[in-house]
């Protein structure tokens, strides 16, 4: 079973200059949940959503995919990123309020903790998120998988939020980050070096993805360069979202999950890195070719890889 913990909120996603607003369900994590059930995967969401109608579509959305979503009940307004989108390519501002309370520890069947971006960042939410990737490390029962997605302007400066990012990258086992978000981390430094650096501190696994420049990922004994999947492009909403669900989920299909699979996901080989880094990668570009953080299923997937 996946936990996923971290903001699901409403992208309200418009055209740069234009006044037309669409209203769609969002958050980092909780796409990446919602990509996970649609590939087959029990998977629960905590998460911290209003009654309102924007928290009670996010919550439908969800639900109806298969996540189980978990978290206080409270009367806030569910919290909104404005997605502005230039060429298909989001920028975003946020309106968002993160506090989950203190987290219990995970159930005894979870094999995954997922956690990332504003879930990691944001006070006082952050500090109890962090303190259950701890807890969980220690306890070795989980994967830990980690995406930072920064979004700068909620973090302030590169220099003030880079400790707590390497803090948690040293605490995972699997770590995803987009190249763009390692030009903001670390300004003019190759990203191939950075994965490197991150990889020492303590993951087993450190996956960049680059756009239309493709997927470098490296391990203790691999290093692994793919070409980007040609796409009809309608815009990038949840891509990177969308190749985290199918990350992890290749990683459960080929049994690399759970703490006593640590040193086999250390040693992964090379072709299975390839297949799953490759089937990651078709989960984004699909999702890029429709509105939206809007994942395949697996039945979407599959039919894809047998029309290639």
């Amino acid at each position: 079973m996946f936990v996923v913990v971290g903001e699901a909120l409403v992208d309200l996603v418009g055209q740069r200059g234009g006044r037309t607003w669409v209203a769609h369900p969002g958050g980092s994590p909780a796409n990446v949940a919602l990509g996970l059930a649609r590939l087959g995967n029990p998977v629960t969401l905590v998460t911290r959503l209003g009654r309102d109608a924007f928290g009670n579509m996010v919550r439908s959305h969800l639900e109806d995919s298969g996540v189980r979503v978990a978290g206080p009940d409270d009367e806030i307004a569910t919290s909104l990123a404005i997605a502005t989108l230039a060429a298909g390519v989001a920028s975003y501002d946020f309106r968002i309020e993160w506090d989950v309370g203190a987290l219990a520890p995970l159930p005894v069947e979870t094999r995954c903790l997922h956690t990332g971006s504003l879930a990691t960042a944001l006070p006082p939410g952050s500090g109890h998120v962090i303190d259950l990737v701890q807890r969980e490390r220690e306890r070795g029962r989980a994967t830990i998988s980690y995406d930072p997605n920064v979004r700068p302007a909620l973090l302030g400066a590169a220099e003030s939020a880079r400790p707590e990012i390497e803090r948690l990258v040293a605490l995972s086992d699997v770590v995803k980050v987009s190249d763009e978000d390692l030009r903001w981390l670390y300004p003019g430094r190759p990203d191939e070096d950075i994965a490197r650096a991150w990889l020492a501190s303590g993951p087993a696994l450190v996956v960049i993805t680059r756009g239309g420049e493709g997927v470098y990922a490296v391990t203790r004994y691999l290093e692994v360069r793919r070409t980007a999947v040609p796409i009809d492009l309608v815009d990038t909403v949840g891509a990177g979202d969308s190749f985290s669900s199918g990350l992890l989920d290749g990683l459960r299909r080929a049994d690399l999950l759970g703490g006593p699979r640590r040193e086999a996901l250390a040693q992964i080989d090379r072709a299975t890195l390839l297949s799953i880094v490759d089937a990651a990668a078709m989960v984004a570009a699909i999702t890029c070719s429709r509105p939206g953080a809007d994942p395949p299923t697996r039945e979407e997937l599959d039919a894809v890889a047998k029309g290639r």
